[in-house]
């Protein structure tokens, strides 16, 4: 595996954390900048919204760079972005700052998975997009507690000066250690706005935005789940939680692995586990035992299958930056709309389990999704053997050839 690839990973990681960063200090932040609770929290939909719809735009206008030199582009706009939000003292910039950052972040996955595939062997590209991804597993797992310290410990200000702080270092590693890989002058924004007008590619785009939706409808409510309704302590559920980040960090091991071969069948297998997980989480939450198995199961099975849903939209698309980055929006929509929907079922007075019922009806659509896919690579019948004929007995062989001669 090309050393570029495990760096693109930390460029990923840098990023994620910048996105959960307001998540971990939102009541300092408030205070400081005077505004509610829910108004911070709005941060982070914005963040969400920019990724989306920024992203893609951003990726257009530097395709005609070398990959590198968009990258540097990128970490550069990251670190006015994060320093921009940490000398404000007003609201407004912070949004400005949080516009800019997503932006930033979409296309960076984007750009980032087409260097991993072009500087990797085809046989290990999944693997290297797993190795990408793992970035945004660490993220959350290590990159989210990081900022909470940092943030109550020494100001909110001080987390993205952190961050823009990890941000140049990692774009100076990159720098040193990623090839410069010239453009292609034949890759033209119309090019790319064909592409995505395959309907192929927006199936794989629908089972993305469903499975990553099923998975961010329960696990956005996993903290009360666990301690309202399963009964654990705090301090159990911050553990739990750390648990679970370990268990996506194996799965998505696994899956990268497996994804260039077998994509197919690890989607189907993973959107059928997380039906049955989240059925019986939904069911049984009130036994401990129960609610651990689920959530690590769902930990090994949900967002570790961005390798297999890349190399999926790979075999229709190619790795086109544009498409990589229009994909990582399509999966951020299912964040978006995943968390939404299990919050509106609790608004709505259907409990706290709700969530996790909503992820399993999400995950049922994404696996009808696959079917024409899983229909089309069962093999053909094979056609009735028919029975060899007899050899002609060697005596037989040699009177004729001696006739013949």
């Amino acid at each position: 595996m090309p050393l570029a690839v495990y760096v693109l990973g930390l460029g990923i990681f840098a990023l994620v954390t910048s996105e959960l960063q307001v998540a971990g200090m939102m009541p300092e932040m408030a205070t400081g900048l005077d505004v509610s609770v829910p108004e911070i929290g709005y941060l982070i939909s914005l963040y969400a919204l920019a990724m989306a719809v920024g992203g893609p735009i951003l990726t257009a206008s530097l395709l005609k760079l070398p990959k590198r030199s968009a990258l540097m582009v990128l970490f550069a706009a990251f670190v006015v972005g994060e320093a921009l939000a940490a000398v404000s003292d007003s609201y407004g910039l912070v949004v400005v700052a949080r516009l800019l950052t997503g932006a930033v972040s979409g296309a960076f996955f984007g750009v980032a998975i087409a260097i991993a595939i072009e500087v990797s062997k085809p046989e290990m590209t999944s693997r290297a997009i797993s190795v990408v991804l793992s970035g945004l597993m660490a993220g959350t797992v290590l990159g989210l507690p990081m900022a909470s310290w940092v943030g109550p410990a020494f100001g909110w200000q001080a987390s993205f000066w952190s961050v823009a702080a990890l941000a140049v270092v990692v774009g100076v590693i990159t720098a040193c250690t990623v090839p410069r890989l010239e453009g292609d002058e034949s890759t033209t924004v119309r090019g790319e706005v064909e592409a995505l007008k395959s309907w192929k590619l927006w199936a794989c785009f629908s089972t993305s935005m469903l499975l990553i939706g099923a998975t961010y409808a329960g696990f956005s409510y996993f903290t009360p789940i666990l301690s309202e309704v399963a009964g654990f302590s705090s301090g159990a559920v911050t553990s739990l939680l750390v648990v679970y980040g370990v268990a996506t960090i194996i799965g998505n091991y696994v899956v990268g692995r497996l994804a260039d071969r077998y994509a197919i069948a690890v989607l189907a297998f993973g959107l059928l586990s997380l039906v049955v997980l989240m059925s019986l989480f939904g069911m049984l939450a009130g036994s401990q035992a129960v609610a651990v198995a689920a959530m690590l199961g769902i930990g090994l099975v949900g967002v570790t299958m961005n390798p297999a849903l890349v190399a999926r939209v790979m075999g229709v698309a190619n790795g086109r930056p544009l498409v990589n980055t229009v994909h990582t929006s399509v999966i951020t929509l299912g964040v978006v709309v995943g968390s939404s929907l299990g919050g509106l079922g609790i608004d709505l007075g259907y409990g706290l389990r709700v969530p996790l019922w909503i992820g399993a009806g999400m995950a049922v659509l994404g696996f009808l999704t696959l079917v024409p896919d899983l229909v089309r690579a069962k093999p053909a019948p094979h056609a009735p053997a028919q029975t060899p004929a007899k050899p002609a007995p060697a005596e037989s062989v040699e009177i004729q050839t001696l006739e013949s001669k």
